[in-house]
């Protein structure tokens, strides 16, 4: 059986090894989602034409796994000029292929920043049926900056929250952390992204993530999916002393054998167990409350075949000559592991043998700074086995950031700098613990090395570091302790006049 394996995979190798990188797939679909999602675009003459149109890549990056229709989602884009104007309302393009023409054709209108202006033009499109927005939705902003406004935000952008709006901000430029900070939703490291405008789509899964969090926190959704169960989770509609749910689902192909469930209506979550593996089910949320009428939620869940194992392999700490190979999940049908290992291109394999109990091992003895495959095989009591491949890439000798160093750039402003990592450095990753208050993290691009960090309190210490970005790994990062003098003492400094 080993013999088997190293010779499938040793194939494996050399069919790989003269393959180009394949292009970037389309991402999974983003389901059960509901809501209005306005792009605010920094569309003025302080954003070159680049500028504008890797940002507009980046949004259609952003929207292409969400599912568009009158019942899940919908888009728009109000540009920021001297003027605010809206390139297309809500409701007009309710397809992908539509919705990305429409992003393709946008155009750049120039003119002044005044993003308060848009800010206050956006609230009133947001809730407006003319626009095609829809009343009791998920609302969600996401603005794109370059960190320059010629008009206050401070006031239309409270407004819009307190209406119920999610602000993401993602600032391209050098714009002020505190004042962005205050403007976007809380908590900051969540819904608030610096990054250089080539190095967008560093953020785009996690921005994802994030509006998608928000667009399915007002529907019936499933998490921790397996083969025999899921989590049902919906939002608070009842309490204990207004009503009861009922829960109802059967397979999709098979609607007589429907099961129910009654749950109080202090829950907002509920584990179906005891489900047939590879089954679609049809789900709905019955709220029965004596006060006010809920209409139903539903939606589909598919379980995932029995027995599967690994269905996710993870490459971690790697270093010029390791990395640490885990997966998931673990069953107890399982009575062993084999990884097997190799670099490409190359026919040389290696196999290490790790106990069913166990999910992960360090790989060692490796060669620096080369892809390897790594198939991890799951070796069943029953003789089945199942594989899962990933690839993983060692670090060059040295691949970190050397000679971090700060100096005094202004009030409560310190300039970070470093020296160039080794090898084919993607950015850099900028991680500021403040002495107090939340951490900013920036991303730049691999050709900057060094960044302003606003907003220290003087006196204070606070603690940086910077990590350079790989295609597959982070390298190793450097922190060092920032430490900004006492006010007293940095303006007799700057005053200080020579002999």
């Amino acid at each position: 059986m080993l013999a088997k394996a190293v010779l499938s995979l040793g194939l494996w190798l050399r069919f790989a090894a003269g393959q180009d990188t394949p292009e970037r797939g389309p991402q999974l679909p983003i389901s059960n989602t509901e809501g209005d999602l306005l792009f605010l675009l920094d569309s003025s003459a302080s954003v070159s034409h680049y500028e504008f149109s890797r940002v507009k890549e980046f949004m259609w990056d952003l929207l292409q796994p969400f599912t568009f229709s009158p019942k899940d989602v919908q888009t728009s884009i109000i540009h920021i000029s001297t003027t605010p104007t809206m390139e297309f309302p809500f409701d007009q393009h309710l397809s992908s292929g539509s919705l990305r023409q429409a992003i393709r054709d946008t155009r750049q209108l120039m003119g002044d920043t005044n993003t308060g202006k848009a800010l206050s033009f956006a609230k009133e499109k947001l809730f407006s049926g003319e626009a095609g927005a829809r009343p009791d939705v998920p609302k969600v902003l996401v603005w794109v900056t370059d960190g320059f406004s010629t008009d206050d935000i401070s006031e239309p952008m409270q407004l819009l929250k307190d209406m119920g709006v999610t602000v993401f901000i993602v600032s391209t430029g050098r714009g002020n952390y505190l004042e962005l900070s205050a403007a976007a939703s809380q908590p900051p490291e969540k819904h608030l992204h610096f990054v250089d405008v080539d190095d967008l789509p560093i953020i785009t899964k996690e921005l994802q993530d994030g509006i998608r969090d928000v667009l399915q926190a007002n529907r019936l959704h499933a998490v921790d999916i397996t083969s025999s169960s899921f989590r049902l989770m919906w939002p608070k509609l009842l309490s204990q002393e207004t009503g009861y749910y009922t829960l109802e689902y059967a397979p999709t192909d098979d609607l007589a054998r429907k099961r129910t469930k009654q749950v109080s209506g202090a829950h907002t979550s509920l584990v179906l167990s005891n489900l047939a593996p590879e089954t679609t089910y049809e789900v709905a949320l019955i709220p029965e409350s004596n006060i006010h009428y809920f209409p139903p939620q539903t939606t589909r869940v598919t379980t995932l075949a029995e027995e599967i194992s690994p269905t996710q392999v993870l490459i971690s700490e790697s270093g010029p000559r390791s990395f640490h190979v885990s997966w998931a999940p673990t069953l107890d049908s399982v009575m062993g592991y084999q990884v097997l290992y190799g670099p490409l291109p190359g026919n040389s394999v290696k196999v290490l043998e790790v106990e069913g109990r166990h999910n992960s091992t360090v790989v060692e003895n490796l060669a620096p700074n080369t892809t390897y495959l790594v198939t991890v095989t799951a070796i069943y009591r029953s003789g089945k086995e199942k594989s899962l491949s990933a690839k993983a890439c060692t670090l060059e000798e040295g691949s970190k950031v050397r000679h971090l160093r700060f100096e005094d750039a202004g009030p409560n402003t310190l300039r970070a700098s470093w020296d160039a990592a080794a090898g084919p450095v993607l950015g850099y990753r900028v991680r500021c613990r403040r002495h107090s208050g939340p951490a900013a993290v920036l991303s730049v691009s691999p050709r900057v090395h060094s960044v302003l960090l606003t907003g220290l309190p003087s006196g204070t210490a606070n603690h940086v570091c910077v990590t350079p970005v790989y295609r597959d790994q982070p390298g190793q990062r450097l922190c060092r302790t920032a430490r900004v003098q006492p006010a007293t003492e940095a303006q007799g400094y700057r005053h200080r006049q020579r002999a």
